[in-house]
């Protein structure tokens, strides 16, 4: 279930005019589900994919051991040239898919702070 709630929420994002630059990114320092941009900023999104009668996102938080590994990862990514000096954020998607298989998404930006790893 956790890769077709990636590839809603990178539909999703494509939707919104982000652009996607790669999906399932990893690197000897961690993983992360999808790295886009709009505009000049890079946006790392963690994807959270969840059954209808889980409640809301804020229930599958984004755990410190996780932060930490996105952001590592996220800096790992930050030390290619081409993404030098480019603003970034952290974002979260949580995507519920109902009994018909529609997914419902919502879009956190700006979900958390990277960690001090």
């Amino acid at each position: 279930m956790g890769r077709q709630g990636e590839r809603a929420a990178a539909r999703y994002l494509r939707r919104h005019r982000y652009r996607i630059l790669a999906r399932n990114y990893q690197c000897a320092a961690g993983e992360i589900d999808l790295i886009a941009s709009q505009a000049a900023t890079i946006i790392f999104v963690e994807v959270k994919t969840r059954q209808p009668d889980e409640g809301q996102a804020d229930r599958l938080p984004v755990r410190i051991e996780q932060r930490g590994r996105i952001t590592r990862a996220a800096r790992f990514f930050l030390a290619h040239p081409a993404a030098a000096d480019r603003p970034y954020r952290f974002d979260v998607i949580s995507v519920a898919f109902s009994s018909r298989g529609k997914p419902q998404i919502e879009h956190y930006e700006d979900a958390f702070a990277p960690s001090r790893v």
